[in-house]
């Protein structure tokens, strides 16, 4: 039966947003799995996804706080359907992470990350697949806020789509 996965990064809240907006909460009510990159800002936050997920993996980020680091891990790791994913919140400068993250995850077929709010969706030559979402309530430089939709079927990653936000 396929898995529907959701990945978050970098949500800020009460910092960005007050809250996410409708639409993103209603990803995660609806997926199987969500998975979030870190930069929490309040726990406040984590308990809304603990409440609302039907699985959640998480891990904390360079914005968050003490108790967001005693409740998350800094790198998390997941086998589900075969696939093994790996996150963390930073993975560093985007010259030579596809080598650099072959080096740090050589176990992981996807790493999922944010930090940067830049949405990315590369394979490394050993054929690891970077995914980060981008995020949901700050946009940055990018012309729009996202998050990113994927579906797990019979052992593979597929459907990787990235969601525009609206504002």
């Amino acid at each position: 039966m396929p898995l529907n996965l959701v990945l978050l990064a970098d949500t800020h809240v009460p910092k960005r947003a007050r809250d996410l907006p409708g639409q993103v909460w209603s990803a995660v009510e609806n997926a199987d799995v969500v998975f979030h990159a870190g930069d929490w800002v309040e726990a406040a936050l984590l308990d809304e996804f603990e409440r609302r997920s039907k699985r959640l993996l998480a891990v904390y980020g360079n914005n968050d706080g003490p108790e967001l680091r005693r409740r998350l891990p800094e790198t998390a790791t997941a086998a589900l359907d075969g696939v093994r994913f790996a996150m963390v919140h930073e993975t560093g400068p985007a010259t030579g992470r596809e080598l650099r993250c072959e080096a740090l995850y050589p176990d992981a077929d996807v790493l999922v990350f944010g930090h940067s709010h830049i949405p990315w969706d590369t394979v490394s030559p050993r054929g690891l697949r970077l995914l980060n979402p981008g995020s949901p309530t700050d946009r940055r430089r990018q012309p729009v806020c996202t998050y990113m939709e994927a579906v797990l079927d019979d052992g593979a990653l597929a459907g990787v789509r990235l969601v525009e936000v609206p504002r």
